[in-house]
């Protein structure tokens, strides 16, 4: 999570933003939109979701290899630790 009282305005601000697109997209289906339109706003929910995604994950490795000031072992956990989230993420 971003640390910085900045990036977390920004990272809840987007969240909200996703919020509105899922509200938006769900009363698109109750209304019977088109199909066209209705995969439209899927695609733009998920890109949100991808961007929101980055930008926690881009937060969360700078936070963690910032100033590292850790032994090698400890650093190599912390390599493996961040791989394993991306990988569990980008799946």
């Amino acid at each position: 999570m971003p640390s910085t009282p900045e990036a977390k305005k920004k990272t809840l601000t987007r969240a909200r933003r996703i919020r509105g697109q899922i509200d938006a997209l769900e009363r698109a289906l109750d209304e019977g939109a088109e199909c066209r339109a209705i995969l439209q706003q899927i695609a733009a929910v998920r890109g949100a979701v991808n961007g929101l995604m980055a930008e926690v994950l881009e937060s969360h490795i700078r936070e963690t290899f910032d100033g590292s000031d850790t032994d090698s072992r400890q650093l190599n956990t912390s390599v493996n630790d961040t791989i394993d989230l991306v990988r569990a993420y980008l799946k």
